[in-house]
């Protein structure tokens, strides 16, 4: 029973443990974790922080976008810092936009936290983006999807349209051809049979 109880408390330990771990690519001091100045990408971004963070730090990186829901459970949090980040203001900054908008009024997460893009809105907050904006970018983003899809369509009807009309050319061709080959086929069993013919009336004039 002692052992059991024992492997229990080791194993609770080892799991508070891993909750707690320091992100990779990041220093941990307590319950603040920096993760600045480290080169970070949207896609290289740790995906799981100390539950226990009270003060994270993100600034002076690569990040263009935030995963959804990346700091919501983080319920100790007090400060973030976000500066120093290329921000891409199209569909994928609605979370972080979101975010910011949550934030207590005395909480300054948002300062300098500014569009790289699209042209139209660089260098406006993010936090102070209307959604009428935002959607606006989304809407760009999708038509430009939409026309290469139309493209790729376009492009995928003219080949099949193409290997049908080339289908359709080599089967004449191949009917052309055996009409032709069954002609002489027919022309030569019809000489064929005339020289038999001949050679028998000659066969038979000589006997007589």
């Amino acid at each position: 029973m002692m052992l059991l109880l024992l492997c229990l408390l080791l194993l609770c330990g080892v799991r508070g443990q891993r909750s707690s771990e320091c992100p990779h690519l990041c220093s941990c001091h307590g319950s603040q974790v920096d993760c600045s100045g480290r080169s970070l990408t949207s896609s290289s971004l740790p995906t799981r922080l100390p539950t226990g963070t009270t003060e994270l730090r993100l600034h002076d990186n690569l990040l263009t976008t935030l995963p959804n829901g990346l700091l919501d459970a983080l319920a100790s949090l007090r400060s973030v810092s976000l500066h120093g980040n290329p921000w891409t203001c199209d569909c994928g900054v609605l979370y972080l936009r979101a975010w910011l908008l949550g934030r207590p009024a005395g909480q300054t997460s948002h300062l300098n936290v500014s569009c790289s893009s699209p042209p139209d809105l660089r260098g406006r907050l993010v936090a102070y983006l209307t959604e009428e904006e935002v959607l606006e970018s989304c809407h760009y983003w999708y038509c430009d999807l939409a026309f290469a899809s139309q493209v790729c369509l376009f492009v995928f009807v003219a080949v099949q349209a193409a290997l049908l009309v080339a289908v359709i050319v080599f089967l004449r061709k191949f009917e052309r051809l055996s009409r032709v080959a069954r002609r002489t086929k027919e022309e030569s069993f019809a000489f064929g049979e005339g020289m038999m013919g001949n050679e028998y009336e000659a066969l038979k004039d000589s006997s007589i």
